[in-house]
């Protein structure tokens, strides 16, 4: 039988006795269709816990067929040698056996000569990190046979299985850094030929490797990858996805490839995937409504097989880009059920987290917030790595300020005053300093002094207003410094584009429950979005726009 029909029959055959059955009726094949047959009996008897029947070992077609690799080892094709070694480790064989050591030294011999092509050696060299581990000493002989090869004459396919192969066994890179930055190049050149699962394994092994430097192909294969986001299988797209997180990259068309092929694709896509899109938009702040929407529909239906963890992923978003779907009312009770049933199987930063997104899109979980606000919840929290960080105590002191100020009929247990911050950590919506200073400017100009106005102000109530500004009954401004007869306060928010969604006029979460609860507070909240007062182009024309914003009547001063 030629090879070619061998490997065609030998595809279909499903259980190791087909094979042996289909072995015996050959008389004769070469050691490459001899080491396929171990290969496929490897991949149909072998799973995640191990050889399924340890009887395939004693068939006599088996031994036969691992006698014959023993003994004749020498007269092997490279190909036939390394696939066969590929295949008995995949089978448990014993590594000290007589079998295995032939085999092995056989290929060392060749190794040590030369004789292996860049395929040969990748296929050595995950033989070995499977028998041995990283710490196998033969592996950086092995990288080093690589370095003396010509790169630019490597194939797609060979150029893939080095990045795997220095992926898997160095991690770091560093100590082939030289080698890693020729094959950086040179893939540059060959970007676009590379395939959906090439490209995919290319920037995960990037990724791993921590090629910080290597921005101009990062950029490269983050702009070819758009034609393929229709292509991609689930583990690929997540592993282009995480690149794009890793490298602090974002591609316009990318996005825009990801709202056409979620929204069509998401009731099959795995579950893990779509966290992963999710998260990718909420780290660079985009907000997609079809994405949004899509995932929101999707929860709804199929949330119950989810993850904790998946679930936090597909909700969290929802709040930090302060986004309610058309469909908010299913979404958020489907997520309440979900809370009842499996409250405690949520990790108590997860739950957290969770809790926290939904009050900034004011949806208010009332029902457990005697639970967040229990000894035993806090204790839980205060035993988890990070512990009652900044971050988490704002959170709980968030949670706490909105029960007050939103949920008047909460009449269950408060949060502790030792678990409050004095002031929120809100780290997305910190100052654009340049903004504020443009605002101070015209400011000056307007109300003629810097006394009339405060910037960066602390509240008893946690939050810090950007300028504040005080009335008196009448109306005229007062000293900031001063604190009687003040009638009025007006609470500047200069927001810069970091306080908004990329690309939008629409307001972050955190910003949003901000102005939201100042007005709560009684502050007379006047939002300056530097999509307002960026054209501007002199301080005459700033303090022309602020007091229309701020005085729209009229004002004058206390002296």
């Amino acid at each position: 039988m030629d090879e070619g029909m061998f490997f065609k029959k030998l595809k279909g055959l499903d259980t190791s006795k087909e094979i042996f059955k289909f072995l015996r009726s050959l008389e004769i094949m070469s050691d490459i269709m001899a080491s396929a047959a171990l290969q496929r009996i490897s991949k149909v008897e072998v799973d995640d816990s191990g050889l399924k029947n340890s009887g395939v070992l004693e068939n006599e077609v088996f031994r036969a067929l691992c006698f014959q690799f023993e003994y004749e080892s020498s007269k092997l094709s490279n190909t036939g040698l390394l696939n066969a070694l590929q295949a008995l480790i995949k089978l448990r064989i014993d590594p000290q056996s007589s079998l295995m050591a032939s085999l092995l030294s056989e290929s060392q011999e060749r190794l040590g000569k030369g004789q292996l092509s860049i395929k040969n050696l990748c296929d050595l060299g995950e033989a070995l990190l499977e028998l041995e581990g990283p710490s196998s000493a033969t592996l950086e002989q092995i990288l080093n046979r690589m370095q003396e090869k010509d790169i630019e004459k490597w194939s797609p396919s060979e150029m893939v299985m080095v990045y795997r192969m220095l992926q898997m066994s160095v991690r770091e890179g560093e100590q082939y850094q030289d080698l890693l930055n020729r094959m950086n190049n040179v893939t540059l050149t060959i970007a676009s030929q590379l395939s959906p699962k090439f490209m995919s394994i290319i920037l995960n092994s990037l990724v791993v490797l921590h090629q910080t430097q290597a921005v101009p192909l990062v950029i490269t294969l983050c702009k070819h990858s758009v034609k393929h986001v229709p292509y991609f299988t689930d583990d690929e797209l997540v592993n282009v996805l995480e690149a794009f997180l890793y490298f602090g990259h974002r591609e316009q068309i990318f996005t825009e490839a990801l709202e056409t092929h979620v929204p069509k694709s998401i009731f099959t896509m795995h579950p893990e995937t779509v966290s992963k899109v999710m998260k990718y938009c909420c780290q660079k702040m985009i907000l997609s409504k079809p994405i949004f929407d899509a995932v929101a529909e999707v929860f709804i239906s199929d949330a119950d097989g989810f993850t904790t963890n998946q679930i936090a992923e597909y909700i969290v978003p929802f709040g930090t880009l302060n986004y309610l779907p058309p469909s908010a009312p299913l979404l958020f009770g489907k997520l309440e059920s979900i809370l009842r049933t499996h409250f405690s199987q949520f990790q108590p930063h997860t739950l957290l987290n969770l809790l926290h997104s939904c009050v900034l899109i004011q949806r208010y979980p009332v029902n457990f917030l005697a639970r967040i606000f229990s000894p035993y919840f806090l204790q839980q929290l205060q035993a988890q790595p990070h512990g009652l960080d900044r971050f988490v105590t704002s959170q709980l002191t968030q949670l706490f300020l909105t029960a007050t100020l939103e949920c008047p009929f909460y009449e269950g247990p408060k949060l502790p005053p030792k678990y409050q911050v004095k002031a929120f950590l809100l780290p997305g919506c910190s100052l654009d300093v340049h903004l504020l200073n443009r605002v101070k400017t015209g400011l000056l100009y307007l109300l003629k002094k810097r006394i009339y106005f405060a910037s960066e102000v602390s509240t008893p109530y946690f939050y810090t207003v950007d300028i504040e500004i005080k009335l008196d009954e009448e109306g005229f401004v007062l000293p900031a410094a001063q604190c009687e007869e003040v009638h009025r306060r007006i609470a500047l928010c200069v927001d810069g584009q970091n306080r908004f969604c990329i690309n939008s006029h629409h307001l972050l979460g955190e910003e949003a429950i901000k102005q939201r609860h100042l007005k709560l507070l009684g502050y007379e909240v006047v939002q300056i979005p530097f999509f307002e007062i960026e054209s501007l182009k002199n301080c005459r024309k700033v303090a022309a726009y602020l007091r229309k914003k701020i005085f729209p009547h009229a004002y004058g001063l206390r002296c």
